[in-house]
């Protein structure tokens, strides 16, 4: 049944409403041209794209952030492609030089294996199981051999590398750079060599990476792949990348009224957003919903309501989705949520302030350690909603809201720094 879905969906679609489908919410499209041409040969011939993306299994948890190219991927198998979850447990052991200032420490071998069997339990929540090739690279590159990694290492050079912003800041700044980090670009790159990509997705921190595999290729007589990128998706705090340690995250494991509940928590200028990254609506349907605000014909607070009915239904169901928001509508519409029986003002800076040290300092904890232990606890509420993740971060323009510690309430108002 899923693959007559998507050769009806391919052959429903031309090729023009194929791209921009692939394309849609993509920063970096190397090149489209090349990627019309592509799709017009495998509609001729009947041979599905191959499609690769890289994890390396560097955390074990996938939130939000991580799901905008997971969604991608997902479009490409819709359309009938041939998409490979490429779980880098040999890169891995490099560590990628990515935005770092310094040498990322590598992960032990137990470490990586770990995390890969929960990355593979976590990416069946959108992707087709039945459609998806899971791969590990160690496969080619442990037994590329010594000769075979001087041969790679001979078809790129130093200056090409110093082209890479993290390379040459740290060159120029003098940070060391390990010679295994240069071998990180080219080991992503042999990957698409031996599986013969004709498309890699990745974030766009990642542009460097992906180009170098399209520089390598043709000197293996392979034709050279397609870059695609994807946003970071910011967080929930508006501000900084969404990621755990920054405290700005939705986990795709989390219950649905706790994803239900943070995605409410969202600008209304980030909503339009994550609408554009993390649902299947089209650019225009989506310009319709913004026209509708615009004009008051839809109220803001319902857009955004939808938009986490519809998150909330691709990591659970529809009806946990349904659940999730009857159940906010009845805390907050409701007035469901305990009267504050009094009021504090702190201040934030603008990167917003850590959940823990607030309740320190408005004395709703003796220190950090029994804040934490509170939130282990489940006996920390904002707005009636229970908060348990210790890197919870209050953004810098949220609105007041109730805090609560056990019995004892606080309307919290902030002012910026």
């Amino acid at each position: 049944a899923g693959i007559m879905a998507s050769v009806e969906m391919t052959a429903s679609m031309t090729i023009d409403e194929q791209v921009a489908y692939l394309t849609k919410g993509c920063v970096d499209v190397v090149r489209e041209a090349d990627l019309r041409k592509r799709l017009e040969q495998s509609a001729e011939s009947g041979q599905p794209l191959t499609v690769k993306v890289g994890f390396d299994p560097t955390a074990p948890d996938l939130h939000l952030g991580h799901t905008v190219l997971i969604r991608k991927m997902k479009h490409f198998q819709e359309l009938g492609h041939r998409v490979i979850f490429l779980i880098g447990d040999f890169t891995g052991l490099i560590g990628d030089p990515t935005g770092r200032s310094k040498t990322r420490p590598a992960l032990s071998r137990a470490e990586i294996e770990q995390n890969a069997e929960t990355y593979k339990k976590q990416v069946f929540k959108l992707l087709d199981p039945d459609k998806t090739v899971i791969d590990f690279n160690s496969s080619w590159l442990s037994s590329l051999g010594s000769e075979g990694w001087i041969r790679l290492a001979a078809r790129y050079n130093v200056a090409q590398m110093l082209e890479r912003r993290d390379f040459r800041k740290r060159y120029e700044t003098g940070q060391p750079i390990a010679i295994h980090e240069f071998l990180y670009p080219l080991a992503q790159a042999y990957d698409s060599v031996y599986l013969r990509a004709d498309v890699e997705l990745g974030g766009t921190d990642q542009l460097f990476n992906l180009n170098v595999g399209r520089d390598i290729m043709p000197s293996y007589e392979v034709p050279s792949q397609i870059v695609l990128t994807t946003p970071l998706l910011v967080g929930l705090d508006g501000t900084e990348k969404m990621s755990k340690s920054a405290g700005n995250y939705v986990g795709i494991n989390e219950p649905p009224g706790e994803m239900f509940g943070k995605l409410m928590s969202v600008s209304d200028d980030l909503m339009w957003d994550y609408y554009k990254l993390l649902t299947d609506l089209s650019l225009a349907d989506i310009d319709t919903l913004k026209q509708r605000v615009v004009s008051g014909t839809l109220h803001p607070k319902q857009a955004k309501i939808d938009l986490a009915m519809h998150i909330v239904a691709d990591f659970h169901s529809v009806q946990e989705a349904q659940g999730a928001s009857e159940e906010f509508e009845r805390r907050f519409s409701r007035k469901e949520v305990p009267e504050a029986v009094e009021e504090w003002t702190g201040r934030v800076s603008e990167e917003g302030q850590r959940l823990t040290a607030l309740m320190v300092a408005a004395g709703m904890a003796k220190s950090g350690s029994a804040a934490t232990r509170l939130l282990s606890q489940g006996g920390v509420k904002i707005d009636g909603m229970r908060v348990e993740d210790r890197f919870h971060t209050i953004a810098a323009d949220q609105p007041s809201f109730v805090l609560q510690v056990g019995k004892r309430a606080l309307r919290i108002k902030l002012c910026k720094d």
